[in-house]
């Protein structure tokens, strides 16, 4: 990883200790409410195969990349307690077998008091003595890994931390403009590799090399498709050889720098004037969707008036005839666009506490008809979510408006346009602010290009 992206980039930690000031007063509440005097933060370990000797791919707990940018450090924890350095155990192990990770080293290593050790048998001695005054927070398969503490993942403490999280600092935001400009990136070649009639399994491979990501680095597994695989909303097959008569070009994929995520989709015609032309409707629908958001707005809100944006678009295009009001209320939007309009994005690509509406917890339910909605709260302040409206042509849905009061609505002839063109996403990466937003997606795509 070269300096812009490692963890030798000066401008990162510049704003890392200022990010570590509210992560550990996030806990200092979190500890308080848990009524407990240390947290020991496990950063998780790899996964066995059933069956088998080889591992999968080892993702770490966020919890605890949120207090450090150390996302390939298996069997390793940060114990914190109020008032004093946090701890960093560094596992270590002596190992032949695979790369050992290397001294620890970077801006956000003296920010630590940082224990290295060699075996799971060191560890125990440096965890707090009384493991009734501590939680722990991760995933725990083997029982003994958490050395004793019995309260784990208390949801006192979570519950506090998961709508925190919600909000981020500037440091998370630096990197998450990282994030997007490496993810456009891989957008520019993506769409280079398509021009050039490749096959989706080669446009994935120049999407991972434009952003220096093997598979198992990328985010969440790259959606490229092209033609009438665009309807399927995650598609990941990739055909190997590209298709004789080349229409379209959904690709959703993202970049992460510092286990911080960017979440991108675009949509291409392939010189379908018709075709092209939804496109760029859809995308203004899209920046107008942004234009709205602020600090304040209830998501929920946006997400039922982008069905109504979409009823005019369908209607535009001649997809379907009726007002907005009742091409919602008849399941027609719903039937075009199944999925929500976007989420928390952070360390997880579907961040926690999207549907949180205080630190107790309490939940607040997607609007009816709306199942899959990930966000539900009231916007805030530094927020990072996606903006992500898409049409498409899902016929196992638009049959269940066959013999409805919808089915009147639809044009199915220009349906059956569409239908080889699969559909179309436009997603951009969003912050929150007072009065108004900033596009980390589109801000990247200008600085990249």
């Amino acid at each position: 990883m070269n300096t812009r992206y490692g963890d030798k980039n000066p401008a990162l930690g510049a704003l890392y200790g200022s990010h570590l000031e509210t992560v550990t007063a996030r806990h200092d509440h979190a500890l308080e409410q848990a009524g407990a005097s240390h947290a020991v933060i496990y950063s998780g370990n790899p996964k066995l195969a059933f069956l088998d000797d080889y591992h999968h791919p080892f993702k770490a707990n966020p919890h605890f990349v949120s207090w450090a940018p150390l996302i390939t450090l298996p069997f390793s924890y940060i114990v914190y307690t109020p008032g004093e350095t946090p701890v960093l155990i560094y596992y270590q192990p002596h190992d032949y077998w695979h790369v050992v990770p290397g001294s620890p080293d970077g801006y956000w290593a003296s920010h630590f008091d940082i224990r290295v050790v060699h075996s799971t048998d060191e560890i125990a001695a440096h965890l707090p003595a009384n493991r009734e005054k501590c939680i722990a927070i991760g995933e725990f398969d083997d029982e003994a890994l958490a050395f004793g503490i019995e309260r784990i993942n208390p949801n006192t403490a979570i519950n506090i931390l998961h709508f925190s999280r919600g909000v981020k600092t500037e440091y998370e935001l630096a990197v998450m403009r990282l994030a997007a400009e490496r993810g456009a990136l891989g957008h520019i070649a993506a769409e280079a590799a398509f021009r050039d009639g490749r096959s989706e399994f080669d446009i994935h491979r120049a999407y991972c090399k434009a952003v220096s990501h093997t598979d198992p680095e990328l985010p969440y597994g790259n959606i490229i498709a092209i033609n009438d695989h665009g309807a399927v909303l995650h598609y990941t097959d990739l055909d190997r050889k590209a298709p004789e008569s080349i229409r379209s070009f959904l690709i959703d994929a993202g970049a992460q720098v510092h286990g911080y995520a960017s979440d991108i989709t675009r949509t291409y015609s392939n010189g379908d004037q018709r075709f092209q032309e939804l496109i760029e409707r859809m995308d203004a629908m899209e920046l107008a969707i942004v234009d709205k958001v602020q600090a304040g707005l209830d998501y929920r809100e946006l997400h039922v008036g982008t069905h109504k944006m979409l009823a005019e678009v369908l209607v535009d295009a001649e997809l379907a005839s009726g007002n907005p009001d009742t091409l919602l209320e008849t399941g027609v939007t719903t039937a075009f666009f199944p999925h929500g309009l976007g989420h928390l994005l952070g360390i997880q690509v579907h961040d926690v506490g999207g549907h949180q509406e205080n630190e107790s917890g309490t939940i607040i339910d997607p609007p009816s008809g709306h199942p899959f909605l990930r966000l539900t709260r009231v916007l805030k302040e530094d927020m990072v979510l996606t903006i992500e409206p898409g049409m498409y042509v899902i016929d196992m849905l638009l049959e269940n408006l066959r013999g409805t009061a919808a089915e009147g609505h639809v044009n199915w002839d220009t349906v059956d346009w569409l239908r080889p063109f699969g559909g179309i996403r436009i997603e951009d990466d969003i912050r929150v602010m007072a009065n108004g937003q900033e596009n980390l997606t589109r801000d990247a795509f200008r600085r990249v290009s």
